[in-house]
Formats: C-alpha cells, sequence, structure tokens
C-alpha cells in the first residue's frame, strides 16, 4: 500500500468513527488567529475562556484589541497559560498587521501563501505549526499543519520513522494527498481528537482505537 492510501485510510477510519469535527471553532478569521497564539501550551477549554474574556469586554476584534496596554490584555487572557509571553506576541502580531498592512486584515490572510507564512514566521512567538493554523483555519489555504498529535499517532503505527521533523510530516500529507482546504482541516481536528482520546502520550487506549488494525 503506497502513502497516500494508507493516509486515505486513516482518515477514512477517523471520519467514518467520529465524524466531522466543525474546527476551528472561532467566528472570524481575527478569532481563529488569536485562538491559534492562545492555545501554544494550552488546553483549548482554557483558550476559549480567554476568548471569551475578550468577546464579553468587547475586545475581540484587531482594532479594538489594538487599543488594549500589553499588561491589561494579558489579564483578559489569563486562564491561557503563559499570560503575559501570549500578550507580548499578539502585540507583535498586531503590530505587525498594523505597521506592514496598515491594519488590513483581509489584505493580511489574502496574500499567496507562501508569502503569508514567510510573513507570519518573522514575527516573533509564531512558528511552524502556529502560522499553519492560521494558513489553514484563518485565511482557508490549504496547508497541512503538524501537531505532537500527528508525530505520535504516524509514528506509533509505523507510517514514519520517529525522528521525522514537522517539515518531513507535512511533505508526507501534501505530497500524498489533493491540497483540499477542507480536507487538511477535517484530517488535523481527527488526529487532535484521536490523540486526545485514544492515542494518549501515557496510558494510551489502544484496544479501543479506531485505527488499531493499521
Amino acid at each position: 500500500m503506497g502513502s497516500g492510501e494508507l493516509l486515505q485510510q486513516v482518515y477514512d477510519r477517523l471520519y467514518a468513527h467520529f465524524g466531522p469535527q466543525h474546527w476551528w471553532p472561532a467566528e472570524t478569521p481575527f478569532e481563529v488567529l488569536v485562538g491559534a497564539i492562545l492555545t501554544q501550551n494550552a488546553n483549548w477549554k482554557n483558550v476559549e475562556k480567554a476568548i471569551a474574556n475578550l468577546r464579553d469586554a468587547g475586545f475581540l476584534s484587531l482594532e479594538r484589541m489594538a487599543e488594549l496596554p500589553v499588561d491589561l490584555l494579558a489579564e483578559y487572557i489569563r486562564p491561557s497559560g503563559y499570560y503575559n509571553i501570549k500578550a507580548g506576541r499578539l502585540r507583535n502580531l498586531l503590530d505587525h498587521i498594523r505597521t506592514v498592512h496598515g491594519g488590513d486584515l483581509d489584505a493580511f490572510l489574502g496574500q499567496p501563501p507562501e508569502a503569508l507564512r514567510e510573513e507570519l514566521l518573522s514575527i516573533r512567538g509564531i512558528g511552524p505549526e502556529t502560522a499553519d493554523s492560521m494558513l489553514l483555519y484563518a485565511a482557508a489555504r490549504p496547508v497541512f499543519v503538524v501537531d505532537a498529535y500527528t508525530h505520535r499517532i504516524l509514528s506509533r503505527h509505523e507510517i514514519i520513522p520517529e525522528e521525522y521533523g514537522y517539515s518531513e510530516i507535512q511533505e508526507l500529507f501534501t505530497d500524498n494527498l489533493p491540497a483540499d482546504t477542507a480536507l487538511f482541516n477535517e484530517y488535523h481536528a481527527l488526529l487532535v481528537r484521536t490523540g486526545k482520546e485514544y492515542c494518549r502520550k501515557s496510558n494510551p487506549r489502544c484496544d479501543l482505537c479506531p485505527l488499531q488494525s493499521i
């Protein structure tokens, strides 16, 4: 079985088991950008609390958030953890969009994906996973997001060597599957769900996993 067939089989098994995940849970592209930074080293339920704080206070827009002093922004996002660091990273993103694109979020997200990814990676505090999450979920570009769940699931099933890094795993998907935003969106979400419920770091539930026979 080739890599493309194997990856498709994994997707089909997970989709049949879990169904559609409706990810990313956000109301606007800007909310996705914020969530992508807040979810760094954080549980999503805590991220939701931080986003709710911003929404309830009326600061969940580029214009309004840019008005917030960074220390006050940190207080709103406190539930997400590492709040001072993340407030600084959000400020770096806001300042970049305002300085380089005049605050025009559509112009920022509407760039060719290669240019947008390069810009995102140039912003302090945004690494490949965060940048690709923004590309896929906020800009709707067919970029596959790789995370710890992806590496764990694929290596445990011997689909990749343990030493594979981010770009190597990403290329496995992009080289063997159609460049389809909806597919990459759903696939990533299904892998996250599988990693949380079955392929856990410790005490994995292999006997119940939908991928157990692969």
